[in-house]
């Protein structure tokens, strides 16, 4: 079934008042896009941040009739929005998974391979590979706190070692770590499709037995490495929790973490932990640090 898009600047608008004149035509989705060169990279907890100049797409179905909603939008968010509309008929598509279409196989470190399902192994004899589908988790390796967390994994003499993943969505480090020899892991997050994303891809990569998926409140038993990519905040605020969760002489990595943002993340675990290394790409960085033993 084609649908329709309609796509228009807010232009000043208010954001709420925009998703609901959009929610009360029947939008199936909507999408708010920088067109400027301005990212939001860390809003407070419940805040709804945008960009100074946004743009808006809604998505329609098929028997919603495009001239009538955007007559509805200029009387509700004024004339302008007709005058700077743009209208399209969108194909139908398998909307989650679009983004994967250009998805290929990635290699971090020495040894370590990300690999779609469907792709063909690595030419390389010393491959360790991860098929993964992440599904709707977050976590294929594309963004630079996941790949360098996944390098810092590689680097590390993890046979027979216990793995706490904090925040796993789609299971990828988790599931990378026992690939290259750890013993046990265990997948903690919030989101329940990040559980069942995290479960999925462990199966698939044969490790599903060595791998635990719980939620936040449930307890753990101190792990060899834990590791948490999330984003600065929440990784200073759980200071207290992943420090227990790591074993004396265990290692530490966190990521998410914006570079200018280091040096609040390492004060707050300084007096357990020493800093091995510290990885930089675009703007974010990842911190390896070793407790005391």
């Amino acid at each position: 079934m084609p649908f329709h898009e309609i796509e228009f600047p807010m232009a000043g608008v208010g954001i709420q008042a925009t998703e609901d004149a959009l929610l009360d035509l029947g939008a199936l989705s909507i999408t708010f896009q920088d067109r400027g060169d301005e990212p939001v990279l860390e809003p407070g907890v419940g805040e709804v941040r945008l960009w100074s100049d946004t743009l808006v797409r809604a998505l329609f179905g098929e028997s919603s009739d495009p001239v009538r909603n955007l007559g509805v939008l200029s009387a509700r968010l004024g004339p302008g929005i007709t005058a700077s509309a743009r209208v399209r008929l969108v194909p139908d598509r398998f909307w989650e998974r679009e983004w994967m279409s250009g998805w290929t196989s990635l290699r971090f470190g020495e040894r370590l391979w990300i690999c779609p399902v469907e792709a063909e192994a690595p030419p390389d004899s010393r491959a360790v590979v991860v098929r993964l589908d992440p599904g709707l988790a977050f976590g294929t390796g594309t963004h630079p706190t996941t790949a360098m967390c996944l390098e810092a994994l590689d680097a590390l003499a993890l046979a027979d070692r216990t793995i706490i993943d904090y925040g796993c969505g789609s299971g990828v480090l988790a599931i990378a770590a026992l690939k290259l020899g750890a013993a046990r892991a265990v997948a903690i997050d919030i989101d329940p499709q990040a559980l069942l994303a995290a479960r999925d891809n462990a199966e698939r990569n044969g490790v599903s037995a060595a791998l635990v998926t719980q939620g936040i409140d449930a307890g753990a038993a101190p792990a060899d490495c834990v590791l948490a990519n999330i984003l600065a905040q929440p990784l200073i605020e759980l200071a207290p929790r992943l420090t227990a969760l790591c074993k004396s002489g265990g290692n530490l990595i966190l990521s998410g973490i914006l570079a200018a943002q280091r040096k609040s993340v390492i004060d707050a675990y300084h007096h357990r932990f020493t800093i091995v290394k510290t990885l930089e790409r675009d703007d974010w960085c990842c911190i390896h640090a070793r407790g005391a033993a």
